[in-house]
């Protein structure tokens, strides 16, 4: 569990209550579960140990009080629930800080969404095209509902590829019932866009509403359907609902991920109309330790340390290997297929439930 461990303010003291289960790399682990000031607080590392908000990034509200918080997580000195940092975010639009405790300023992708035409004229003009291409070419997107034919849907997308973004497809192989569970988060306040070619998806989005900001939890094209463009036609028609529901700011994740500069991901963003807005993210140390963290940077990892190139070197390795692997894997089934059927149900299958992680 990586030293996954929960914490909890119940009338003013820190006692366990019991467990919930999270996703962790796409695999959902129970664990230990408290409270403190509404929120769950996830406390998670080895060397430098971190507590931090539980899902901050879709909650509907920030932490209220934080101090108090700190005061409670420093009175409480086990080895198991021990922290040396405490990081907690300021919920977008709110840019200006303001907490006294050690900040960086986090770089989010932010689309303004209260005004669709505004938005559109503001696209580059292939952009703009690939919308259009999309709807030329037969793709259809609409809100779908929660149901067993939609979840039947993602597992099909889920098993799309093995890879995705040159890295291991965690998602690939699940079963109906893991895939029905991923999806069963924030269903009061989000909605699955889908976008079909027929009766085939080729692509997904889920929004989360947060007031007047919605998040992108997942944008899922098929990669065999590229050509279709549907994540351009996707991200679309999220702006549109996001403009008839009243929402100013749509995010999709970060804009820069510390010193890792130019991928895909974010030219994909730029090009959609996302713009680096800047947030506060507070570090608050709580041991001597924390504090010695904050001070020389340690806790921004080794993305917010090592220099960007040397960072595309590894990215760029990375992708190979998995490449690689993923080569390799398709090479064996295909030998495999010459061989009598009763070898093949026994030496290449579809990975278990669980087992893609």
């Amino acid at each position: 569990m990586d030293g996954i461990t929960f914490l909890n303010n119940v009338e003013g003291k820190l006692t366990m209550a019991g467990s919930i289960e999270i996703s962790v790399r796409g695999k959902w682990v129970r664990v230990p579960s408290l409270e403190m000031g509404g929120k769950t607080i996830l406390v998670k590392g080895r060397w430098i140990r971190t507590a931090a908000v539980h899902d901050e990034e879709w909650l509907a509200t920030e932490l209220e009080d934080p101090e108090a918080c700190v005061r409670k997580l420093k009175e409480h000195g086990s080895n198991e629930l021990r922290a040396d940092i405490f990081t907690f975010a300021q919920k977008l639009p709110a840019t200006q800080p303001r907490h006294n405790y050690p900040m960086n300023l986090e770089s989010w992708a932010v689309a303004p969404t209260s005004n669709f035409k505004q938005w559109w004229e503001k696209l580059p003009q292939e952009t703009r095209k690939n919308v259009r291409r999309s709807q030329k070419r037969g793709v259809v997107v609409a809100v779908r509902e929660f149901s067993d034919d939609m979840v039947r849907d993602i597992v099909a997308l889920n098993n799309d590829s093995p890879t995705r973004q040159g890295r291991p497809n965690n998602h690939y192989g699940k079963s109906f019932e893991q895939v029905k569970k991923d999806y069963s988060s924030f269903l009061d306040r989000s909605d699955l866009i889908g976008a079909y070619l027929g009766d085939e998806l080729i692509g997904l989005v889920k929004v989360v509403y947060r007031g007047e900001v919605a998040s992108i939890l997942q944008c899922l094209p098929n990669a065999r359907h590229s050509d279709k463009r549907p994540a351009n036609a996707l991200i679309a028609k999220t702006v549109e609902l996001c403009e008839a529901k009243g929402v100013s700011y749509l995010t999709y994740g970060l804009y820069q991920y510390g010193n890792k500069r130019d991928n895909p991901l974010l030219e994909f963003k730029i090009r959609n109309g996302f713009e680096e807005m800047l947030a506060p993210r507070y570090y608050a140390p709580l041991t001597a330790w924390g504090a010695f963290c904050v001070s020389s940077k340690l806790h921004q990892g080794l993305i917010g340390i090592v220099p960007h190139n040397v960072i595309s070197l590894g990215i760029g390795a990375r992708a190979k290997w998995y490449d690689f692997l993923s080569r390799r894997r398709m090479s064996r089934c295909s030998s495999i297929a010459e061989r009598p059927n009763r070898d093949r149900q026994t030496e290449c299958s579809n990975p278990p439930a669980g087992s893609s992680i």
